[in-house]
């Protein structure tokens, strides 16, 4: 049995947790043992990774101000743990666990690196500084995971020099994400609307990163030539009680046609309901939300970062970053298919994670790296507990 502790800088729900998360419910049980660790608080997503019978422990580490006494907190439970692999993701988590991960004298370390570009706040303060560190340690864990291409070209561009690179693409549950028929007129009735309303959502936490302004700029410069089309935000912050995003569906008129449904916890169903799904982002590695989409055979129109264009392939629309009008002209282009057109692109989109981008080869890619790390750390095969 090889033993993994993840150790990830918080468990709120984002691209890097939920991949975290499908990577657990994944994992063969009779070969691995799994553990969390958040460097932070345990945070939304842990009741969901207990409930998969895997162990959450919280370090509670200050982001303003780590200390000592969080430092020592991580160290023990390394100690206590003995796992044969550390596998941390998101920059904090990379360096406390490298650090943590050799007094401990974990046998193997790996790093998790989930995104593809790196904006402002990471080139300034302590976050430029974590990410400069780690481009000078990157050497020392035994992989660097990144989940796009592009994720390795910015992060080597950065100075990362790793002994070894693995590019492990994200897998998406066709399962759980699947087409549904009967969710377009549930979506409807739920926001009431009219039974033929084009719905365009966006699936995204609000955070600069996501760049929920040019979604709705889009949708306001479609709004004027599609009156009845409405556009729903769904994600933790896209709520009514964002002051900033009321303020700017006020300011481009778009009172009425945009619902801000704040995170949930039925988004399969809610994806499956759009006519078109979106993706603003001005910063992605390989993006969850656009993944689902196709796996929900919904066409998608993202912006042209990480491996997004390797990712929607024909099935959709790829447009520049921060650009309203491409956004707008793409979802006009999609909405003149009419439904047969959006639906044959849905297909065609739904067919593509089925055979390229499936849960199960995403989980496979790190169970034969596990097994591979414990392997070599122990001169053989892997470590029996």
């Amino acid at each position: 049995m090889v033993k993994v502790v993840h150790l990830i800088t918080g468990l709120v729900r984002g691209g890097a947790e939920t991949a975290l998360y499908r990577l657990l419910a994944g994992m063969d049980r009779d070969r691995f043992e799994n553990v969390v660790v958040s460097l932070t608080e345990a945070g939304a997503m842990a009741a969901d990774i207990r409930a998969l019978g895997v162990p959450v422990h919280a370090v509670r580490m200050s982001r303003a101000a780590p200390g000592p006494a969080a430092a020592w907190r991580l160290l023990r439970r390394l100690r206590a743990e003995r796992p044969d692999i550390l596998q941390t993701w998101l920059y904090h988590a990379d360096l406390a666990g490298l650090v943590a991960g050799r007094l401990a004298r974990v046998p193997a370390i790996a790093w998790n690196v989930r995104c593809a570009e790196t904006d402002a706040r990471y080139r300034r303060g302590l976050g430029g500084l974590v990410v400069r560190l780690l481009a000078r340690l990157s050497s020392r864990p035994d992989v660097v995971v990144v989940n796009s291409e592009a994720g390795r070209r910015v992060h080597a561009a950065l100075g990362y020099r790793p002994r070894r690179w693995l590019v492990a693409a994200n897998g998406f549950d066709t399962a759980l994400f699947r087409p549904d028929p009967a969710a377009p007129a549930a979506l409807r009735e739920a926001l009431g609307l009219a039974p033929d309303c084009p719905v365009i959502g966006l699936v995204a936490r609000y955070d600069p990163l996501k760049d929920h302004a040019t979604f709705l700029r889009a949708a306001a410069l479609l709004a004027g030539d599609e009156p009845e089309v409405r556009f729903v935000l769904v994600g933790a912050g896209a709520d009514d009680g964002n002051p900033t995003l009321t303020g700017l569906v006020g300011e481009l008129g778009l009172g009425g046609r945009v619902r801000l449904l704040g995170e949930r916890r039925d988004v399969p169903a809610l994806t499956a309901g759009f006519d078109i799904a979106a993706c603003s982002s001005v910063g992605e590695g390989f993006p969850n939300v656009v993944g689902e989409a196709m796996a929900c055979a919904v066409p998608c129109v993202a912006t042209d970062v990480g491996d997004s264009a390797a990712l929607v392939g024909e099935t959709g629309r790829v447009v520049p970053p921060g650009d309203p009008g491409a956004m707008a002209a793409a979802w006009r282009e999609l909405l003149e298919m009419g439904p047969a057109g959006r639906a044959e692109l849905g297909r065609a989109a739904r067919r593509r994670i089925e055979e390229e981008f499936t849960l199960a080869a995403a989980v496979g890619r790190y169970e034969a790296l596990y097994a591979e790390l414990a392997g070599s750390a122990s001169g053989g095969g892997p470590s029996s507990r």
